[in-house]
């Protein structure tokens, strides 16, 4: 071979070499620009290049996916967080909000953009919470919730607060709204004490008289006959309580539906005519008003108990020689039954509580009368058994 054509062969293979550099260079300089930018459109290639960019293309959507999957699954648990009703509060290691859900807005007057990075101290001015931070970031743990009472431009709130360890340095802190179970204790306190002191009084009357009988010279005549007649007024006062307390416990608790009976409206007011005037035993003008006949279905005894004791309530609240008149009419609305009188009448800020057990405007007048403080939250639970409303309107 002469050394004209080795130099010709030598030429070719350095240009061949030269060529596949630069394809190698451009290739590489195609994989960097890509690299940068992976949501371009994957570059052209050939060979062993268009093998290496299809596969970064493939594990580069196989991430995308999965990210996108987990940036679902992240949305799912945000909004299943977002629906609690109970408040919760993402604090870092510093005692910083990283996150909080609308709840939680809602308990502390927070907002979800402006008060994420403020330290929770800063927002959260409630007595006893600086307390209960501290005490948890020293490791007293405790399982007991603090109660917290927030007053400010809302109706008052009660909330129960938990804090709850999280990652490494990370506190929840979890609220709930428990202001209608405070509301119901609150009740339950105050109807005891009332029936206490309901029972208390009749039961004192009874007992010091008795002791007087069984003592020596036991009253006779005309002062053992008034003894006699007090002790028996308590006891129906006691007997009635007790009587309302079951028929408003039985109301309250039952889950049946009120029987459905055919009720005789026309007779149903012809026997509160004749209770009311009973009652009234001539003091007042018990008369019939506006008296429309027809029948209803319903439970017959609990109707007659809520039309009852609106009666009662007429007769005792109106003085001697006032009028009371019951009514009976048909309207779009319905059929509705009505008693209105010239009694002493109610202001109007009272108005709304009449129906709580043992709410009474004026004790004292109340007690007179010999009522129970339970008549009217007896037309509330009849009524809502029967799909019905209570109206109020008085003047006093």
């Amino acid at each position: 071979m002469t050394t004209g054509l080795m130099a010709l062969i030598l030429a070719l293979v350095s240009w061949v070499w030269v060529i596949l550099l630069a394809g190698q260079v451009r290739q590489r300089r195609r994989l960097c620009q890509w690299l940068k930018d992976p949501r371009r459109e994957i570059p052209e290639a050939t060979g062993a290049w268009q093998d290496i960019f299809s596969r970064l293309h493939r594990l580069q959507r196989e991430e995308q996916q999965g990210r996108q999957a987990l940036d679902s699954h992240l949305n799912h648990f945000r909004q299943a967080a977002q629906a609690l009703p109970d408040g919760i509060i993402l604090l870092d290691g510093q005692g910083r909000i990283e996150w909080l859900n609308t709840s939680a807005c809602r308990h502390f007057s927070l907002d979800e953009t402006r008060d994420l990075g403020t330290l929770a101290e800063q927002l959260i001015r409630q007595s006893g919470f600086y307390e209960y931070l501290a005490d948890f970031r020293a490791g007293v743990t405790t399982r007991t919730p603090l109660i917290m009472t927030r007053n400010g431009d809302h109706p008052r709130q009660v909330l129960s607060l938990l804090l709850v360890s999280f990652a490494e340095a990370g506190i929840l802190i979890l609220s709930r709204d428990i202001t209608e179970i405070a509301r119901t204790e609150i009740i339950r306190r105050d109807f005891i004490a009332n029936v206490s002191h309901e029972l208390r009084t009749p039961l004192t009357v009874i007992s010091g008289f008795l002791e007087q009988l069984t003592e020596e010279g036991v009253p006779t005549g005309e002062v053992a006959q008034r003894i006699l007649t007090l002790m028996n007024e308590q006891a129906r006062r006691m007997n009635r309580l007790v009587e309302d307390l079951l028929t408003l416990s039985r109301l309250e608790n039952t889950t049946q539906p009120p029987r459905d009976e055919i009720v005789d409206v026309t007779a149903l007011m012809e026997s509160l005519l004749n209770e009311g005037q009973a009652l009234s035993a001539g003091r007042h003008v018990v008369e019939m008003g506006e008296m429309m006949a027809g029948r209803i279905r319903g439970s017959a005894d609990e109707l007659r108990s809520a039309c009852s004791n609106l009666v009662s309530n007429a007769v005792r609240y109106t003085p001697a020689g006032g009028t009371i008149t019951l009514s009976w009419h048909l309207d779009e609305k319905g059929s509705a039954f009505k008693v209105m009188d010239t009694g002493i009448g109610i202001p109007a800020e009272y108005i709304p509580r009449l129906t709580e057990r043992f709410y009474r405007v004026d004790k004292g007048r109340s007690t007179a009368t010999g009522g129970t403080g339970l008549g009217l939250a007896i037309v509330k639970h009849v009524l809502a058994r029967h799909q019905g409303t209570l109206e109020i309107q008085s003047e006093i």
